[in-house]
Order: C-alpha cells, then sequence, then structure tokens
C-alpha cells in the first residue's frame, strides 16, 4: 500500500498510509495530513488513490505546491517523489505495482462543442464506404483497438444512430459481481450539450471525464463493477440528481451523471 513520510529539514515526523481515496492535506485540523505551518494553506492540496495509483492536486493554495523542485497543479505520483508543501516535505513510496501510466490522468474526455465543419464531413463517410465495401472491410483492422480507449475525446468519437441505442437497450445487471460471473461492458451516452448522443465504451482501467479546471470524474473499471470518483473541482458532480461526495460511488446501469453541466448516462452494453 502507498505511503507517505513527513519531513522538515531532514527530520521525519509522521508516517501516513494512503488508505483513503481522497487524502486532504493542509493547515486546519480536519485535513487527514495536517501541518499546523502559515505557509500551508487551510486546505492545500488533496491525494487521489485509486487502485495501486496515486496523483495530487493543488486545490489553489497561496503558496503552491511542488514535486521533485517543480510547481503542479496535478501529477501523478511514482515511488520516492518528493512533494514540497511549504517548508515541509512528503516522500512518496509505493512497492504495488501501477494500474495506470502518468498520461491517463492527464488525458482527459473534454466535453465541447465540435467545430461547424466537422458535422457536415461526418455524413458522406458513410457514402462512400458503401461503393468499394470489399476495400473497405480490410482496412478497420488497421486501427489498433487501444485507439477506442479512454484517451479518445468525445468530439473524435463516432456519434450512435439514434435507432441503433433504441433497438439495443442495455440489459438490467447489478452494480457488484461475484468472483466468477465476468464483469460486462459498459460506456456512458452524452444526453445533453453540443456532445448529445455520443458514446464512450469504458474499455480501460481509468477513464476520465469532465472539463479540465471546472469538474473531472474517473470512473474505475474494477473486478467487481464500476466506480466513480470525484477528482478536479471545488464542487461535485451529481449522481442521480445528489451530490457525488469525495469517495468513489458504484455505478448501477442507467445511472444517471452530470459533470460540469452535461449530462450523461451509464449503462451496460448488451
Amino acid at each position: 500500500m502507498a505511503k507517505l513520510i513527513l519531513s522538515v529539514d531532514g527530520q521525519v515526523l509522521k508516517e501516513y498510509t494512503l488508505s483513503k481515496e481522497r487524502t486532504l492535506i493542509g493547515r486546519k485540523p480536519h485535513n487527514d495530513i495536517q501541518i499546523d505551518n502559515l505557509a500551508v494553506s487551510g486546505e492545500h492540496a488533496a491525494i487521489i488513490t485509486i487502485l495501486n495509483d496515486s496523483f495530487i492536486e493543488d486545490l489553489g493554495s497561496t503558496n503552491g505546491t511542488m514535486v521533485n523542485g517543480k510547481p503542479v497543479k496535478k501529477h501523478f505520483l511514482q515511488a520516492n517523489d518528493v512533494i514540497e508543501i511549504g517548508k515541509h516535505k512528503l516522500k512518496y513510496f509505493n512497492d504495488a505495482p501501477s494500474q495506470a501510466s502518468a498520461a491517463d490522468f492527464e488525458k482527459t474526455m473534454i466535453i465541447r462543442s465540435p467545430s461547424k465543419p466537422a458535422a457536415p464531413a461526418a455524413q458522406p463517410a458513410p457514402v462512400q464506404a458503401q461503393a468499394p465495401a470489399p476495400a473497405q472491410a480490410p482496412a478497420a483492422p488497421a486501427a489498433p483497438a487501444g485507439e477506442r480507449a479512454m484517451s479518445d475525446t468525445v468530439t473524435n468519437m463516432k456519434a450512435m444512430a439514434p435507432e441503433v441505442v433504441k433497438a439495443a437497450p442495455p440489459p438490467p445487471a447489478p452494480t457488484a459481481h461475484a468472483d466468477h460471473a465476468p464483469l460486462p461492458e459498459a460506456a456512458i451516452q452524452v444526453l445533453s450539450g453540443a456532445a448529445a448522443g455520443r458514446t464512450l465504451d469504458l474499455t480501460k482501467n481509468l477513464t476520465t471525464v469532465g472539463k479540465p479546471g471546472l469538474q473531472v470524474s474517473v470512473i474505475t473499471k474494477r473486478p467487481n463493477g464500476y466506480f466513480i470518483t470525484h477528482v478536479e473541482g471545488a464542487s461535485f458532480p451529481t449522481l442521480n440528481g445528489a451530490p457525488l461526495g469525495a469517495q468513489a460511488h458504484p455505478l448501477a446501469d442507467h445511472d444517471m451523471i452530470e459533470i460540469a453541466g452535461v449530462k450523461m448516462e451509464f449503462f451496460f452494453k448488451p
């Protein structure tokens, strides 16, 4: 399990185990790691731990957060990284194998309006594919399946035809699954905004969704189900109309999520 060693001027003060999904660091007593120093903001930074991975996010502190001597807003933590908050240092240790890479936390599914020329350009594509059908078929495997993963943005995803969505409603399924039962494939569909009607398959262990700098959440694919965790933004997204909160929440079929004013639906694929 990951842990932090707090020190100041080379003297070790305390050891903290990152057992929570969200660990707060700051000057005020309610923080999980309290650093009683005027150079530290009341709520200075937060460490998000998902599976075996952690990253630190500065919470708009007055004096900033540094990792390995460089100022950061959000940073994927690796073994022996040194976090500097004021004169205090927190050294990160983690012997468990990582489930993700630093790029997984930097690439976010951005919800934004597609450019105007992009909409009509998508229409002729199926027409051209009809005539040379044999030539078009072998071209599909050329793109690796990994390109459909979390790094794709909503604006680059192919829109699902409305009749397909209606003809194949996702079947009901429980949130948690027995060890012997395979976890069904799942996806999210955007229901409002300029990207309404588009879908994203949840194929990776970690998929980030939202608007960087405003609201971002992580959807985690675990052996016992799918979970959503708030990771960025002063206000929490909502799940079925209720604020998400700081801890991970399991997702059930047809759950309604609202992030940065955009509504989307989680569903299990048939």
